[in-house]
């Protein structure tokens, strides 16, 4: 099966599109909801969290494990990719989501100014800054750290007054700091709940970018490119949802993500 891994609800929006993909594929998705969200937490806390759920993941039977996690993937993948996956298991495989995303960056924006919204963890990392610098030096790119928005979508409050003015703020705070940007990447995976607040407090020329489609496309691409890791992923559309909290408050928050019916198991580690 593949692994898909997020700090709580916000990877559903990643886990909906990689199924859109890949239909005849099996998956795991795993929230570490009893411990979201983790964008201000420390590096190590991140990276131990993140290598707990890896190891549980692989020890389930997923060779390919997919952190649909903006602050994970900053934080913890490489370490966990050069350090422990060697000698944990050296035949799977750990992506993230910044890579692919930094991949098209080039494509966001028509002036060369890309604004990118995220959790402190994610700008605090600087990842961003490094892999989109690879592919497009020429491109500028700002960031402004969002650290209250993951645990307003955590908790529903995807339209309330008081999401609406840290929104309002922390846009305001970004453009602020570039008013020639005219796309923003949201990067992290519970920013598209907030899509219709955060395209009302944009000026209407201002793309507003999600990974889902970008990160699904890349992850066919991959399978494609490594046939040693797709033959081993087996293909009978089965789908299972695993929480750290209770099955009931996973299966009632996925709903805000466009997951219904979810029937979520406990797992610890």
């Amino acid at each position: 099966m593949i692994g898909v891994f997020d700090s709580g609800f916000g990877g559903l929006t990643i886990f909906h599109d990689l199924r859109k993909a890949l239909p005849d594929y099996d998956f795991i998705y795993l929230g570490d909801n009893a411990r979201a969200p983790y964008g201000s937490r420390s590096y190590e806390t991140i990276y131990r969290y993140t290598l707990q759920a890896v190891k549980a993941l692989f020890e389930m039977g997923c060779p390919l494990v997919i952190l649909a996690c903006n602050t994970a993937s900053a934080r913890a993948l490489r370490t966990i990719q050069q350090r422990d996956l060697p000698t944990l298991a050296p035949k799977n495989r750990v992506l993230g989501i910044i890579r692919p995303t930094a991949e098209d960056a080039g494509s966001f924006s028509k002036t060369g100014h890309l604004g990118i919204l995220g959790t402190s963890g994610t700008v605090a990392s600087g990842s961003y800054l490094l892999e989109i610098a690879r592919f497009f030096p020429q491109l500028q790119v700002t960031q402004q750290a969002c650290p209250l928005w993951a645990s307003l979508v955590e908790n529903g409050e995807v339209d309330s007054d008081g999401t609406r003015f840290f929104v309002r703020r922390d846009i305001r705070l970004l453009l602020q700091k570039d008013p020639q940007i005219d796309a923003v990447l949201l990067a992290c995976t519970h920013y598209p709940l907030l899509s219709p607040l955060i395209r009302e407090s944009l000026p209407p020329y201002v793309q507003v970018v999600s990974q889902g489609e970008i990160v699904a496309r890349k992850t066919v691409d991959y399978l494609r490119r490594h046939p040693e890791i797709e033959n081993r992923l087996t293909r009978r559309g089965k789908v299972e949802f695993l929480t750290t909290d209770t099955p009931e408050f996973f299966s009632k928050g996925a709903t805000f993500f466009g997951e219904s019916n979810v029937f979520a198991k406990n797992v610890s580690f």
